[in-house]
């Protein structure tokens, strides 16, 4: 399958000093749906930045659409289509005249574009308030209206930036739905950038997990869980993560229980693998109250991108995320002890 990008030995230094990406090589297939999943401040960003023109480049080669980035930029903008992390619409005209004005900005005009406009706005699910101004429009409706935007004049590249942060659930999974119909429908080719490991696993074919301007991890969603081997068990201390001395102690008392594999520090307290976690978590409470380790909470899951990114880096893409662990046991014998004053 040819290559629609191709980057080699990336890197950005921004004028501090600061290395935002160090080094980076991939490259996307036409037609595929390509990830980038890491935190804030991963280099993903920067990068998109980089491959849509918008910032030059300190080394390193890159080709989009054949097109080298350093000798002919104004080609690659024909072929691309951006969405940035912020909504870039005009609030104070109604959305069919925002995609009518993207659409006279890429030289496009007459019937033609009042169809395209037309056909967008249903594809996103505006066409009974394409007349009302986008000031008045939702986020979720914004988003939508921008991604649309976007796809005026029919670009063989998306670059989407983080396009669903800050959107509620039934939001985020419209806008998941009309990206997978676009890829799989239409053969547009798709670069995502996200932090949310529910969307690059839903949507992605492929992904690099960045950190820190770095390639940790790569591959399908499913092979890099597979990597992984073994449902994690996360534990938080009643001491919470100050407690060196406590989990220190915990991490020798978990050493020695049979099928405890890997024994991570994470946030406010500690991660473990291991096979069948759900009949090892009562051998992990019973050594802990013989060794007098209180714990405040224990919970096990099957293996997710967020393990994979633990395992490369030693933390968690998305702490909140942890809430939504399956399978939470409670400690009673904390929760019955009286709060401190």
């Amino acid at each position: 399958m040819p290559e629609i990008v191709t980057v080699e030995d990336l890197v950005e230094v921004y004028s501090d000093g600061t290395k935002a990406v160090n080094g980076i090589s991939f490259s996307v297939n036409d037609g595929e749906f390509f990830g980038f999943l890491g935190p804030n401040g991963a280099g993903k960003s920067t990068t998109i930045k980089v491959l849509t023109t918008l910032l030059k480049k300190t080394s390193g080669k890159v080709v989009i659409a054949g097109n080298d980035v350093d000798k002919r930029a104004e080609a690659i903008r024909k072929v691309i289509g951006v969405q940035s992390q912020d909504t870039v619409i005009d609030q104070d005209l109604t959305g069919e005249e925002n995609m009518m004005l993207q659409g006279h900005l890429h030289g496009m005009g007459g019937e033609a574009l009042k169809a395209r406009v037309k056909e967008l706005l249903s594809l996103v699910g505006l066409s009974d308030v394409a007349g009302r101004r986008a000031g008045h429009y939702s986020g979720g409706m914004k988003k939508r209206l921008d991604l649309a935007s976007a796809l005026v004049h029919s670009p063989k590249l998306l670059f989407l930036d983080e396009p669903t942060t800050g959107l509620d659930p039934q939001s985020r999974a419209a806008i998941w739905e009309y990206l997978s119909k676009l890829n799989k429908e239409q053969g547009i080719t798709i670069f995502l950038t996200t932090q949310y490991m529910e969307e690059a696993d839903k949507l992605c074919q492929r992904l690099f997990i960045i950190d820190k301007g770095q390639v940790v991890a790569s591959g399908t969603p499913e092979s890099l869980k597979r990597e992984v081997g073994a449902d994690s068990i996360t534990m938080t201390l009643e001491d919470g993560a100050a407690a060196s001395e406590t989990k220190d102690r915990a991490k020798q008392a978990l050493g020695g229980i049979p099928g405890v594999g890997n024994i991570i520090d994470s946030d406010g307290g500690l991660t473990v693998y291991a096979k069948n976690a759900g009949l090892i978590i009562p051998d992990i409470v019973r050594t802990f109250d013989s060794n007098k380790i209180r714990l405040t909470s224990v919970s096990f899951a099957s293996p997710t991108l967020d393990d994979v990114f633990l395992q490369h880096t030693g933390r968690r893409i998305r702490p909140e995320e942890l809430e939504a662990k399956s399978q939470t046991f409670q400690r009673f014998g904390a929760a019955r002890r009286p709060a401190r004053q």
